[in-house]
C-alpha cells in the first residue's frame, strides 16, 4: 500500500471556516472519513478542491465526491455523488434504510444523527474507486 498524496485547495481551508462551529465538527468528520478510506483504499492521489463551492474530492479512477451543508436546511448536511453514475441507486440496495437520500445524487445526514461510519466508509470507497468496480453489480460493496 502506498502513501497517500492529498492536494489540498487551500479555499477548501476557507468553506470549512465559515460553516457554524457544531457543522464544521460534522463537516470535519465527513472530511475525515474520506481521507481514512483513501488510506485504507491505497489510492496514491487524492485531489480536494471546490466544485460549486463545495468541499469535493476527485481521484483518478473515481467520481467526484462533494460534501455540503446548506442554510435553507440547517439541520442537516450531505455528501454528494454523481447522479449519473449508479452509486446512490447500489447504496439503497445494499444498505436499504441505514441512509435516507436524496433522489440519485445524496445521502442527507441530521445534525444530532449518529452515522453508520462502516457503511459510509463503503459508499466512500465505491465513489473513490468508482470506474474500477463500476461493472460490478454491487460495487464492490
Amino acid at each position: 500500500m502506498g502513501r497517500l498524496k492529498l492536494k489540498t485547495n487551500p479555499k477548501v481551508n476557507e468553506v470549512f471556516a465559515a460553516y457554524p462551529k457544531k457543522v464544521r465538527e460534522k463537516m470535519q468528520y465527513l472530511r475525515a472519513l474520506v481521507i481514512e478510506t483513501a488510506e485504507e483504499e491505497g489510492i496514491d492521489e487524492l485531489e480536494e478542491t471546490l466544485k460549486w463551492g463545495e468541499p469535493s474530492f476527485v481521484t483518478k479512477n473515481g467520481s467526484t465526491l462533494r460534501m455540503d451543508w446548506k442554510e435553507k436546511t440547517p439541520d442537516q448536511y450531505a455528501m454528494y455523488f454523481q447522479c449519473t453514475s449508479r452509486l446512490v441507486g447500489t447504496f439503497r440496495m445494499v444498505f436499504d434504510h441505514k441512509f435516507h437520500y436524496e433522489g440519485n445524487r445524496a445521502i442527507v445526514f441530521q445534525l444530532n444523527q449518529s452515522i453508520p461510519e462502516m457503511e459510509l466508509k463503503e459508499c466512500i470507497k465505491a465513489s473513490l474507486i468508482y470506474h474500477k468496480v463500476k461493472h460490478l453489480i454491487t460495487l464492490g460493496i
